[in-house]
């Protein structure tokens, strides 16, 4: 379970492995992708850690 904010419904909620759509490596980090609760698709990156990559 982790916390993060939609882009589409601008709300901060928690996801659950639920909510979990995929997970692919991309060769430079791991991309995430989940289903928020307003149904929106979601995606996020992270290292080989499951530490979040963040925009620079």
């Amino acid at each position: 379970m982790f916390a993060r904010e939609c882009t589409e419904c601008g709300k901060r909620m928690l996801i659950f492995p639920s909510q979990i759509l995929g997970l692919k490596n991309t060769g430079e980090d791991l991309e995430l992708t989940y289903e928020c609760w307003c149904g929106a698709p979601q995606t996020c990156h992270m290292d080989a850690r499951g530490n979040l990559v963040l925009a620079a």
